[in-house]
């Protein structure tokens, strides 16, 4: 090999080069798999099943609580749709409306979800269990003062002119509906842990694969 043959060589092992770090650079700029640092999007999602499954756990409670006291089944229900029907919804029977109530009871608990999964698969992913049990019953109160004394207390009245979930469910029953529902999502927690599909070769195939 001449001279002029190794400099054109030269040539073409530094423009391969250059290619191949281009290629690195775009390879950093993409987003890995797994993901390396929290994956929010994941979680979001896992927050909001995992806060339907709570819901579905408040609602037998509460189901369960109103038997108990002689009450229709349905009557937390009933007094939730007053928000958007005002006093005839506590006269409501039809399955149907309730039904429908009911599914407006479990996607709120699936939005409500999203935040304390979310504290508990991040800043308390490997805290003990009385510690993230403590956290979850603060969160728990901390949701339902929000809910009734901080949102309800003044946009029902202002938007159907009156205050019947306030003043038809009693405070405590209230508050051990949102402890029920954040101790649900503890409970179920497991279920949201994020675990990266691992595709492993046996080692009968590795060696089929090596001597195709």
């Amino acid at each position: 090999m001449d001279r002029a043959e190794k400099i054109n060589r030269l040539e073409e092992l530094r423009a391969e080069a250059a290619k191949i770090e281009a290629e690195l650079a775009a390879e950093e700029r993409t987003p890995s798999w797994p993901p390396r640092d929290y994956y929010l999007a994941y979680h979001t999602l896992a927050g909001m099943v995992l806060g339907f499954v709570g819901a579905c756990a408040s609602l037998m409670f509460n189901v369960i609580g109103s038997a108990i006291v002689d009450q229709s089944p349905f009557q937390l229900i009933k007094v939730y749709m007053t928000f958007p029907l005002g006093a005839r919804a506590l006269e409501i029977s039809d399955g149907f409306a309730l039904a429908g109530g009911c599914g407006l009871y479990l996607c709120t608990g699936a939005i409500f979800g999203v935040p304390i999964h979310l504290v508990l698969s991040s800043w308390m992913a490997r805290s003990s269990f009385v510690s993230r049990f403590v956290a979850t019953t603060i969160m728990g109160l901390a949701l339902w003062i929000v809910n009734f004394y901080v949102l309800l207390s003044w946009l029902q009245p202002s938007l159907i002119g009156g205050n019947w979930i306030l003043d038809q469910i009693p405070w405590w029953v209230a508050a051990a509906t949102h402890v029920v529902f954040a101790w649900s999502l503890l409970a179920v927690s497991r279920w949201g842990h994020f675990a990266p599909y691992e595709y492993q070769l046996s080692g009968a195939s590795l060696s089929g694969e090596m001597a195709s």
